[in-house]
């Protein structure tokens, strides 16, 4: 019997590891709160009824992204919230794109490939709530925090070892650079000190 081709494109892409999935990636997505923090939401009120909003990230997680844009990655966060925290952060880790107050962020997933030229097959998304599943379910590798939602982890090709604000961030970038055979060839590339992309990694001004 004569199977239509895209049963048979469906079925051979449900049958890959992760570790296929992470070989063809170009460019990781993050989700930022739960992900990148721990989910913590910090606000320090000030006397005219406006807050200051305060969120921890992972040093790991910053040496990962660093890591990724070595070895070529192009590196997304995708966020509900509006934080000029967030856009601080990404500033400093030299974030590629960065989408902020996308309630439903498929939205901002269709205007990354639109950007990048790259096919869904060649994205990778680090989520941890019901909010991420719609990412979730069209990207081709789709990843999950360990502190994330039975939902989302139910819908994961690969589940972190740590949560969201310890390293989970970076238990993805680790998985996809070794995935490709080239994590430990990337860090020594970090730590050559010739190597203009590590020089730019990370450099935040913090209270300077």
């Amino acid at each position: 019997m004569h199977m239509p081709a895209c049963i048979i494109s469906l079925m051979t892409d449900s049958a890959l590891s992760p570790e296929d999935r992470a070989r063809r990636i170009k460019v990781l997505l993050f989700d930022v709160d739960g992900v990148l923090t721990d989910g913590s939401i910090t606000i320090i009120p000030a006397p005219d009824g406006k807050g200051t909003e305060v969120k921890s990230f992972s040093a790991h997680d910053g040496m990962g992204i660093a890591l990724a844009h070595v070895a070529g990655l192009k590196i997304g966060w995708i966020t509900k919230r509006q934080s000029q925290v967030v856009a601080i952060r990404a500033r400093d880790l030299r974030i590629d794109h960065l989408y902020q107050g996308q309630h439903y962020k498929a939205q901002a997933l269709d205007h990354l490939i639109a950007d990048e030229g790259c096919t869904l097959e060649e994205v990778a998304y680090v989520g941890d709530d019901i909010i991420d599943l719609p990412v979730l379910r069209k990207v081709g590798f789709a990843i999950a925090t360990a502190n994330a939602r039975p939902q989302v982890k139910a819908m994961a090709h690969y589940v972190t070892p740590n949560s969201g604000g310890y390293g989970g961030g970076r238990d993805a970038i680790d998985f996809i650079l070794t995935a490709r055979g080239v994590l430990n060839q990337t860090i020594e590339q970090y730590l050559d000190p010739e190597n203009s992309e590590a020089k730019l990694a990370d450099i935040g001004t913090g209270n300077m």
